[in-house]
Formats: structure tokens, sequence, C-alpha cells
């Protein structure tokens, strides 16, 4: 006979197990007073986890994003303001993430739309089109939509455009914009359902372009189109440029080629073999511009290509899972930092690869490696992480990852071309693999 329900005696022999273990009730006292994961802190772990590296750049004040999920372009941002601060003699530099913001937020619009456009004739319920309802406009990002809104707007100094109320707390406007976005879909598929043609509908979503223009200025404000600079530089010069461009700016400020910059993945599942590029349908902002673009590669690749760039003096930007095994006030992320097993008694035993194929892990969080210690064997050990949610959590905004960690939830790194072999090259190059929309190679880059 099935027993598919908890029975009375199921229940009388847990009681009776959970109060056979003394550890048990010790366990139960110290997490419902204090809370599970605060319980289960090492403390040889904080003690251990020492913020010093053998390899280790300083480039610029910390940086905050706030209440707003704008990691991706805040790490992004902090990687090219290096070039900024070395042409200008600047000690620290910020360049302004409200400005992009903006661009993504009406390009993520467009883009919305045309997916709409394209998927006319997919049901409503189906899944394609309930992916594409979920989160038409979110803060999250990759590197590559990054790169597709410089190349297209340029880039400005923060004080060309500082935040606003709605740039550094976006939820208001990302709620207000995701409805208005709801019913543009609703309304462009029953348009198509009474028969009316697709230049038609294009007519259509110009005009609810307008809309998000609209709604974006008067949240985050107008952008600029020219601007001026004016900085003292390290020796007490003053400086001023007027009429630049941010695109201008970009060029002679900046002055990066953004193509020479590539995506490693490690994703260790059966479905990704090494070795291969891979894309995602329906993952993009600005719909002309750069598809994502990955590499996938053992996980000793991506740190071999990672630590080539810093021994350069450049900073890298990646893409982890930051939520796990990581305690944000201390700024220490390592496998070690608690112990939920001895504390409930029980066994996490799930592969890198089964957490990605089950749901239970992705890259949900960007960051930049600005050092890396390497011990006696040029072996990393650990690894110095520059956040963005200010100077208040780890030490003075930075994190520290332990190597061991870096396996098991480190999922993305971006670095210049010159660090891969030309095989690996040639591979990045290829024909693309395209992986579904909700693959979790998809993921974006959004952790406030």
């Amino acid at each position: 006979m099935e027993n598919k329900n908890i029975s009375l005696e199921q229940l009388e022999a847990f009681d009776a197990s959970f109060a056979a273990q003394r550890a048990n009730r010790v366990a139960m006292n110290a997490v419902t007073n204090n809370g599970l994961l605060a319980s289960a802190i090492q403390r040889g772990a904080v003690e251990n986890d020492v913020h010093e590296y053998s390899i280790c750049l300083k480039q610029g004040d910390i940086c905050n994003q706030k209440q707003s999920g704008r990691c991706w372009m805040f790490a992004a941002l902090n990687t090219l303001r290096y070039q900024v601060m070395q042409k200008c003699g600047l000690k620290t530099f910020e360049l302004s993430q409200a400005y992009l913001f903006f661009w993504d937020k009406l390009e993520k619009s467009n883009y919305f739309l045309e997916s709409i456009l394209e998927t006319l004739e997919e049901p409503t319920g189906g899944r394609l089109v309930s992916y594409l309802l979920t989160s038409p406009v979110g803060d999250g990002g990759q590197w590559d939509m990054l790169c597709n809104l410089i190349e297209k707007y340029g880039v400005v100094p923060k004080t060309a455009y500082p935040e606003s109320k709605s740039s550094s707390a976006s939820r208001e406007m990302d709620a207000t914009l995701t409805e208005k976005l709801r019913e543009d879909a609703c309304i462009l598929r029953r348009l198509h359902g009474e028969g009316q043609t697709l230049d038609a509908l294009r007519t259509r979503k110009a005009e609810m372009l307008n809309e998000v223009y609209r709604l974006l200025c008067i949240c985050l404000g107008e952008p600029p189109k020219t601007f001026t600079f004016e900085y003292r530089d390290a020796d007490d010069h003053f400086h001023r440029e007027t009429g630049l461009t941010p695109k201008r700016f970009f060029e002679k400020y900046v002055g990066v080629d953004l193509s020479d910059y590539v995506s490693l993945i490690n994703a260790p599942t059966a479905d990704k073999p090494y070795g291969r590029s891979y894309t995602v349908r329906y993952l993009g902002n600005v719909k002309e511009g750069r598809p994502v673009r990955y590499l996938n590669l053992p996980i000793e690749e991506l740190k071999k290509a990672a630590i080539a760039q810093m021994q350069d003096g450049q900073p890298v930007w990646f893409g982890c899972d930051v939520g796990k095994c990581s305690e944000r006030d201390s700024g220490i992320m390592d496998l070690d930092i608690r112990s939920l097993e001895d504390l409930l008694d029980t066994r996490f035993t799930m592969t890198k690869a089964e957490r990605l194929d089950y749901g239970q892990s992705l890259m949900t969080h960007a960051m930049v490696f600005q050092g890396v210690n390497l011990d006696e064997n040029g072996k990393p050990n650990r690894w110095r992480v520059e956040n963005s949610w200010g100077k208040e959590p780890g030490k003075d905004g930075y994190y520290l990852m332990t190597d061991r960690w870096f396996d098991e939830y480190m999922y993305q790194v971006v670095v210049n071309k010159k660090y891969l072999t030309p095989e690996q090259q040639a591979a990045y190059n290829a024909e693309p693999i395209a992986l579904e929309p909700w693959d979790p190679m998809g993921s974006l880059a959004m952790v406030r």
C-alpha cells in the first residue's frame, strides 16, 4: 500500500529522534535566538582570512550602488575609470552609473517590445512569452550589454550626470516601468490579433518608447548631450575642457577598445562542453548591438587569465553567486565561513554542475578583482574583491574570496583576449551555441 502522507507514527518517530540528541536542543536554542546563518559562523574562518595580497591594485575609492541592481555597471565602470585616473593624474574618480542606467532602461524597453513582436504567434501562457514578461526591464545586466551602451552612448563623469533618488533606489521606477511595458505587450499582441500589420505595430511601439523616455527623464533627469569636464590633478593643476560629448569623452579619456575584452565562463554541466562559445536567446539590451557571448573553460583557465591581467596592472570584472558561503559584514567569501552541516547535523553534497542544473546556484552579482595572493608555488589562495556596496561591509568595502570559493561559485571573468591561447580565441569567435533564455548562464548580475 502506498504511503503518500505524513502519518502520526512518523511524527512520533521524528519527535523521538529529535529529543534523543542533546545537540539538537542546543542548536535550536542558538538558532531561535540568533538566526540560522549567524549561529553557524565559524570563528576560525574569520580569524584565518587575512586581507593581504602579493598582487594588490589600488584604483580609487569604493563606490556604492545603494538600493539598485546596478552592480554590473559599477563593476565595469570601476575597471574603466583607472584609465581616466592615469591620464588625468587623479587619486580617485567616478564615472556616472546613472547615465548608462538611463540608456539601459530605454534600450531594454525597446529590446523587450521587439521580443514581443518576434513572438506574436507564441501563446501568451507559453514558457517563452511568460519568461519575457517576468522581468521586462530589470536592473541587472551582463558585460556585453554594458559594452553596447558605451559604444552607442559613451560615458560621462559622475559630476555631469549625478545620482537621483530613482537611480539610487530603483524599485519604484522599475515597478512602474514594468507595469507600463507589460501593458504595452498586451496592446501589441491584441492589435496583432485584430489583424494590424507589423509596420503598424512598430509605429505604435515608437509611441510607447516615447512614453518610456518621458518616464525616464522624469525619474532620472535628462542625460547630457555635451558637458564641461573640470578637475585638479595630483599636482593641484586645474584643468577644464568644454563642449565634450559622452562619446568623445570615452575616446579621449578612457580610450579602451572594448572589442578586445571577452567573457569566460565556467559552467561544468553536461550540456555545455568546454572549449565552445555560447550565447543566450532573447538576452540583451541594444537591439543592434553585440549579442552576449561566452567561452566556457575549466575553472583553472579563468584563474590563469585573471591573474595575468592583474599582473599587468589591470583589474578584472567578474560574476559570481555572492550570497553563497559568504558573510556580508566581514566581507569574507569562504566555504568554511559557516558550518551549517555541523549545526543541523546534515550534509550538502551537490556538485557545482548539479547546483546549476537544479536551480541552487547561478551568477547573481558582479564585482572587480583588485588583487590576488599567490603562494610560494605561484598558486592563488585568496582574491581581493572590490565591491560596490559602500565602505561599511568587508575591509573598507573590499571583500576576501578564498580560492576554494572561487572554484565553487565563480562563473564568469572578463579579460583581454590577449591572455587567451590562439585556440581559445578561435573557439570564442566560432559560431556560438544558442542557449534558452531560462538557462542559468542567462542570469543577470543584479544583487542590491
